[in-house]
Order: structure tokens, then sequence, then C-alpha cells
């Protein structure tokens, strides 16, 4: 999704359409696509409190997300309309399916192990999703080799077999992991979804009275921003500024590879410096490659800084989501994940809209970028004034 879609619109589904308003395009789908899934999630995750629901909705919005990656595969040359409409279902979904699988992480670690499960969860994920990207990179690339006519037809495949090792990678926590307990409502929906709101009202009031918590939200909301714009536009902000596709590609294999290690490796940190420092550097990192990002002229470059990159994106990913964890009631988790996902999502729909803005107004796709280093400025600020939860 992150590699292969960028560069698809811009070549095949928007052949002829300027790059500028490609990414246009793509930064106003993510967001729109994250405005709908923060609006249900909070909502959904009380839901899944109230008539233990955790496993069940993250299923249901992964069979979602799996439907909408597998049609990626049979849409035509020229029809973009179509492609964004399956790219921002797919990328709802998952978001979506997100925060319950993010939801039953204080049931299947203990407090003291959370961090280190998090970061392992991350670790592992980017060794899958690295060993599966290479396969499609090599589709691409020879795709004779694999009994494939083209390029084209080894990517649209490509968005395939993404839909069944999602899916398959899927059904080990759907057999093994337990459905956490709950009061199991009898209640119908439209009755839940309204006792659902009046509890998130509730729990809105909570979140503004514990300082602590609250100061840790908005600083997630403003570093986080700039990191998942990072992650979802950075190959078609290089495809803007003229490198190849290979060439960005490459540079996330590179990222994936170096994402497994990393991410396991912070985790350990957290023995020693909690969890709060570990994230503090991560976002210096960025801030500093936004910057150097501005300055990119050969596939080189672009090559090192996926190698800085990918040092600290499952650090500050998988830390966050376990000090968050910690820092909440376990009994309320689906309800407290929506709302950190409901964070997470409004931070994608500032950020892309302002690479989309900076790209517009300025004619370069350079200068969109560069608003981000205030996100990771104010994020940093705020997460040092956050007191980090003791060990249990």
């Amino acid at each position: 999704m992150a590699a292969f879609f960028p560069v698809f619109l811009k070549q095949y589904w928007s052949v002829g359409t300027d790059a500028v308003v490609t990414t246009a395009r793509l930064g106003v789908t993510i967001s729109v696509s994250s405005l709908a899934i923060a609006l249900m999630s909070p909502t959904l995750g009380v839901i899944a409190d109230m008539k233990g629901y955790k496993k069940l909705f993250c299923m249901l919005f992964t069979l979602i997300g799996v439907v909408g990656c597998a049609w990626m595969g049979f849409i035509p040359q020229g029809d973009w309309v179509s492609a964004l409409w399956a790219y921002g279902i797919t990328l709802a979904a998952f978001n979506a399916a997100s925060v319950f699988y993010d939801s039953l992480l204080p049931y299947v670690a203990e407090h003291k192990y959370m961090d280190f499960a998090s970061s392992l969860g991350y670790s592992l994920g980017y060794l899958g999703g690295g060993v599966l990207l290479l396969l499609n990179v090599l589709m691409a690339l020879y795709p004779l080799s694999f009994g494939i006519p083209d390029a084209t037809v080894a990517t649209k495949l490509s968005f395939m077999i993404v839909s069944v090792w999602w899916l398959a990678f899927s059904l080990p926590l759907m057999k093994n992991v337990p459905e956490p307990e709950a009061e199991r409502s009898v209640k119908g929906l439209g009755t839940l979804t309204l006792e659902s709101l009046r509890t998130l009202k509730g729990t809105l009031k909570a979140l503004m009275k514990e300082r602590n918590l609250f100061m840790f939200m908005v600083a997630y909301w403003l570093y986080i921003d700039g990191v998942y714009t990072v992650m979802t536009m950075a190959v078609d902000y290089g495809i803007s500024i003229g490198f190849e596709s290979k060439d960005l590609i490459a540079a996330l294999l590179i990222t994936q590879f170096i994402g497994f290690p990393c991410a396991y490796f912070f985790g350990t940190l957290t023995k020693r410096w909690g969890a709060k420092m570990p994230i503090l550097v991560c976002i210096v990192v960025y801030g500093v490659t936004v910057i150097a990002a501005t300055q990119m002229k050969t596939a080189t470059h672009f090559y090192l800084l996926a190698t800085v990159i990918g040092l600290v994106q499952g650090g500050v990913q998988s830390l966050s989501r376990s000090m968050f964890g910690r820092m909440i009631p376990k009994e309320a988790s689906g309800e407290y994940f929506g709302l950190f996902n409901l964070v997470g999502r409004f931070a994608s729909i500032l950020g892309p809209l302002l690479v989309a803005a900076g790209a517009m107004l300025s004619g370069s796709s350079r200068w969109g970028m560069v608003g981000l280093l205030i996100l990771f400025v104010s994020g940093g600020i705020l997460l040092a004034m956050v007191k980090e939860p003791r060990e249990a």
C-alpha cells in the first residue's frame, strides 16, 4: 500500500496528470478516510467494551480492508477515481481494525511487559511486511521470471497477494486470542450507540480533568501527525521531486528491514530509560529528517533518509501505544484506544493537508514537508512535560 499505490496512482491510474495535482488528490483522500474513522472509532470502541466485541470488530474491519485491497487489482488504467475510493476504504478499514487490535494489548501482556510486547509486535510486523514487499518488488522488476507478462500485471497481482497475506496472518488472532470478558449487554445497537455517546462524553470530561493523560494525548496528536504523514506520503514526495520509482521502493525496503530489529531494540531500552525518553529521541530524529528531506538531490540521499527513518519509526509507534496502554484503565481499553485512534486519525487529516496545501501554493512538493517540523517540535515539548506512569 505504501510502496506501490502512490507510484501506480501517478503512472497508471492518473497517467498524464500533473504530479502536484496527484499529490493533492492523494492527500485529500487520506484526510477524508482518516476523518471517517476518526468520527466512528470512539463510539465503536465503547460498543466493543459493552458487548465484548473487540476481536469481532477487529476481524470485521480486517475483512473489509482485505476486499478493498484486492479491488485494486481489477481497476483499469486511467480510473483514478475508483483507485482512490479503493485506497480510502482500505485505509479506513485498516485504521479501524487497528483500534480493536490495539485494545487487546492490555489483555495479552501484563503491565510490566507492555512496552516489550508492543515493540515486539511492531518488530515482527516490519519483518513480515518487508518479506512480502521484497517478493512484490522482485515480481515487478522481473515479471517474466514469475511467469507474469509485465510489471503492470505484477503490480496488480501484488495488491491481491497483499490482501491474501493480510487475511492469512489474521487467522492466528481469530483462532487463538480469546475475546476479553465483558458484560455483553443485550440492548439493541441503537440504544447502545446512544449509551456509547453518553459514555464517551463522560470519558472526555474525565480525560480533560486528568491533566497528565490529556497532555500526552495532545502531544501524541502533534508528533504522530508528522510520523503518519511521512509514512503515507514519502513515496509520492520522492516521485514528485524526480526520483525513480525503483529507488523509492528500494528505500522502503530499507526502512522495513531496519525497522525490524530497531523496533525490538526500543522495547529493550524501556527497562532502563522508560518509554518517554526513547520517544523523544525518535521525535528529534524525525525533525532533523524533515529538514534534510528538503535538500535531497540523489537516490543515495533518499536511501540515507530511509535508513534513519527505519531506526526510529517502529520505536515511536510501539512505545507511544504501550505508554498509553499503561496510562488507561484496562476494562475500558476499547473506549480509550478509540480515542487514541481518534487523535491519530485527526493527526492524519492535518498533516497530508499541510503537504497538499504547501505543494499547491508553492508549486513545489519540497516545501509542503517543512510544515511538519512545527508538529514535531511542539509535540516533543509537550511530551517532555508528561509524567510517565511507574511500572506496576
